[in-house]
């Protein structure tokens, strides 16, 4: 039930919105999580974007009274392009722990598709041809008419929320998986991305909620 109750409010959310919730998990184990220092990391090659998504993330954090840091505040601006070893992430996380992390947000692509998009019923006539001429008429304008069909971009992202306690094992706590449809602007795709990924985590009770009060953020 709560999934489906996530998926309604997701479905609000996005309306007119370039981001589309796939499917999402949460560690059965937690009820409800209450982070004290996020490390908020985008591995993309695209500076700009990792740029604004981490810092919009980091905006809502702050408006709940959590500690927050980009990894571009934290890492080298060329860490997510370069390759790590399974011992530097050791250290990393060590080096975590010593700064006070006690969360990370991973953000990254997965997967890009293309896709052609046909229009159904494209001049309205009945589904069932008994005739050629009928038949052809429909569809023909697949040769020549730009509107007959839409190639775009889908690119599938997964969102993960960790715990590096220093106390237990590193344990995953939330996983999403949203893709984004043929984005044509960092802005509106980011801002899509984040009050989704935020409406989700307020929903599992992963961060608190807040509302808008003269233009002012305030806990609920």
């Amino acid at each position: 039930m709560k999934f489906l109750r996530i998926i309604t409010i997701c479905l609000l959310v996005i309306s007119c919105s370039t981001t589309e919730l796939v499917d999402n998990w949460k560690n059965p184990d937690i009820d409800s999580y209450s982070p004290k220092k996020v490390l908020i990391v985008g591995m993309t090659a695209n500076l700009k974007a990792r740029r604004q998504f981490e810092k919009q993330l980091q905006l809502e954090y702050a408006s709940r009274g959590i500690e927050s840091v980009s990894s571009l505040e934290f890492f080298k601006p060329s860490f997510t392009n370069e390759k790590q070893t399974d011992e530097d992430l050791k250290t990393l996380e060590s080096n975590f722990i010593k700064d006070g992390f006690d969360t990370i947000i991973f953000t990254k692509v997965i997967g890009v598709e293309d896709i052609i998009s046909y229009k159904e019923n494209y001049n309205g006539y009945e589904s069932t041809h008994r005739k050629f001429r009928e038949d052809y008429l429909k569809y023909q304008d697949a040769f020549y008419n730009p509107d007959y069909y839409k190639e775009y971009t889908v690119y599938h992202t997964e969102t993960s929320m960790y715990c590096i306690c220093p106390t237990k094992d590193r344990e995953l706590i939330w996983k999403g998986y949203i893709d984004i449809m043929d984005p044509q602007s960092i802005t509106e795709t980011v801002n899509d991305y984040v009050r989704l990924v935020v409406v989700i985590l307020e929903e599992l009770q992963l961060i608190n909620p807040i509302v808008l009060k003269d233009n002012k953020f305030e806990e609920t």
